[in-house]
């Protein structure tokens, strides 16, 4: 288990608890209980009442949708400091999506008596609450335009640049059969993609990993830019974030 300084360091970068105080976030974390899932095991499941709200401290954490033909999605893939089942801070919902551990994982959790009882006691959770559900809702929205409107080869690059904004860095932990239901295509094709890029020096797929070796390759597909575009200033660049920019990866494009 994490020592509590550390659980209270991933409280106060997580979205949801966004600028509370040291004090405020000693409350939340005092409310908490620390649930724990093995590879393979749910935190909640897809059409379960949603009674709580978790917070992951370790591990990664899949976030995948059944769809009415049966075929599985994946929603997302979080990471530590990310807040999972958020709709139960609406109503008495169901939790749209199920959270699978990929690997040994930990989480701290809310019931929804308590989070609604922390947002009586701390109003600015739940102005919190309504910022990260409408974030989540356009991300949504995002991923079903890039369905219906882009090619294959742009969702696969987006999906890869998104799970390194979300911290992972240039090595993703993603299989290739993980990468397919996230972009809506089959494992063919986004083994047949992987493996020219990897011809290409862009990425090296291994065992549940995919390391990005060329950010500005991968961002020229993801964005569909010219093949010569050039990021002389990242900074205010209209493709790179002043985070993750070309320049941020150089010194790793070039080993």
């Amino acid at each position: 288990m994490l020592p509590i300084a550390n659980q209270h360091a991933i409280i106060s970068q997580c979205a949801f608890f966004h600028g509370l105080t040291a004090a405020e976030v000693m409350l939340v974390q005092q409310a908490a209980v620390t649930v724990q899932a093995a590879p393979g095991s749910f935190f909640f499941q897809q059409g379960e009442e949603a009674t709580a709200l978790y917070i992951v401290l370790s591990g990664q954490v899949r976030l995948s949708q059944i769809n009415p033909e049966g075929r599985q999605v994946i929603v997302h893939i979080f990471g530590p400091g990310e807040a999972m089942g958020v709709i139960v801070v609406l109503s008495n919902m169901t939790y749209p999506v199920s959270a699978e551990a990929m690997v040994d994982s930990a989480a701290l959790a809310w019931n929804r008596q308590t989070i609604n009882q922390l947002m009586k006691e701390i109003p600015h959770l739940a102005l919190n609450g309504l910022r990260l559900v409408a974030q989540r809702f356009m991300e949504l929205q995002e991923r079903y335009r890039e369905l219906a409107t882009e090619r294959v080869e742009r969702r696969i690059a987006r999906a890869l640049i998104r799970q390194m904004q979300r911290g992972n860095g240039r090595a993703v932990p993603l299989t290739r059969q993980d990468l397919a239901e996230m972009t809506g295509t089959t494992l063919y094709t986004v083994s047949r993609t992987c493996s020219a890029w990897e011809q290409a020096g862009i990425v090296s797929a291994g065992r549940g990993l995919i390391t990005i070796n060329d950010y500005h390759r991968l961002l020229v597909i993801a964005e569909d830019l010219p093949p010569d575009h050039q990021c002389p200033q990242p900074a205010t660049c209209f493709y790179c974030s002043p985070i993750l920019n070309c320049d941020h990866f150089a010194v790793k494009r070039e080993t």
